[in-house]
């Protein structure tokens, strides 16, 4: 089962990564990626596709090695202990992993018992109250809209209360309404206390959410910080004398180009 985090492991980053690299044959993917994560934030991995931000997830959720360099989640060394990192986590991919035949309340119970939770029964009733699914909660998963099932599956990924929460591109295919949705309950976990590093592609989802925002770009992080921070690399422009300040987009695209045919996968 996932276990809360101590208060030991939370005196550092809840995830802190150094020198980070990974390559499939001749193809280098990360050269170098360092980054830290606050206890309790929003931490924004932002780039375009094949930037190899999920390459990034995937090493810190122990489910790839990395070539070099180091990655700690918890307190926990992801190459040397895996399962204290596993127990640390979840992960939520790009696709919701939901039984549709259950009903939204029978795929929480199930998850609590593969876990060997007590009261399963009332997890699953907390969880679709936190996120605003107890009415839906009796019907099965099959009727349910994109943004609810999202929502569905990140309760199922904090059964057991996992102090650190990877969400890689969770609100890919969804319409605007059922991505807002998702970024309620996202914003949701942070002020519960909950790290969440989230990867997207999608600039104005980092404007929204993140307490801290990193561009990838070609296998390293080109920059890393507070929105604010972000945009002061630009000069506010004016426009009939009114000072307009530089979007997130105008940040990523003056950084990374518009061409992003070099991007690795």
């Amino acid at each position: 089962m996932n276990v809360p985090a101590t208060t030991s492991q939370l005196q550092g980053p809840a995830v802190r990564v150094r020198g980070l690299e990974k390559s499939y044959k001749k193809l280098h993917v990360l050269r170098g990626v360092d980054l830290d994560v606050a206890p309790g934030s929003i931490f924004a991995l932002l780039g375009s596709n094949g930037a190899g931000k999920t390459t990034v997830v995937k090493i810190l959720s122990t489910l790839l090695k990395a070539d070099a360099g180091t990655a700690h989640v918890n307190g926990f060394d992801v190459a040397a202990q895996p399962a204290d990192v596993r127990e640390s986590i979840s992960l939520t991919g790009q696709f919701a992993a939901v039984d549709e035949i259950l009903t939204g309340r029978e795929n929480l119970i199930l998850v609590a018992r593969l876990r060997h939770l007590k009261a399963p029964d009332a997890i699953a009733d907390d969880l679709l109250k936190r996120f605003a699914l107890t009415e839906a909660g009796g019907r099965r998963v099959a009727t349910y809209s994109g943004g609810m099932r999202r929502r569905l599956d990140i309760a199922m990924s904090l059964i057991g209360n996992p102090p650190v929460v990877f969400l890689d591109e969770p609100t890919t295919g969804l319409d605007p309404e059922a991505r807002i949705e998702v970024w309620q309950a996202v914003k949701a976990l942070a002020e519960g206390g909950t790290t969440v590093l989230l990867t997207t592609q999608y600039l104005d989802e980092a404007e929204h959410l993140a307490d801290r925002i990193a561009i990838l770009h070609e296998g390293r992080i080109i920059v890393n910080g507070t929105l604010d921070e972000l945009r002061r690399i630009l000069p506010p422009a004016e426009v009939e004398y009114v000072e307009k300040q530089p979007s997130l987009e105008d940040i990523f695209l003056t950084l990374v180009g518009a061409d992003t045919d070099k991007e690795q996968p």
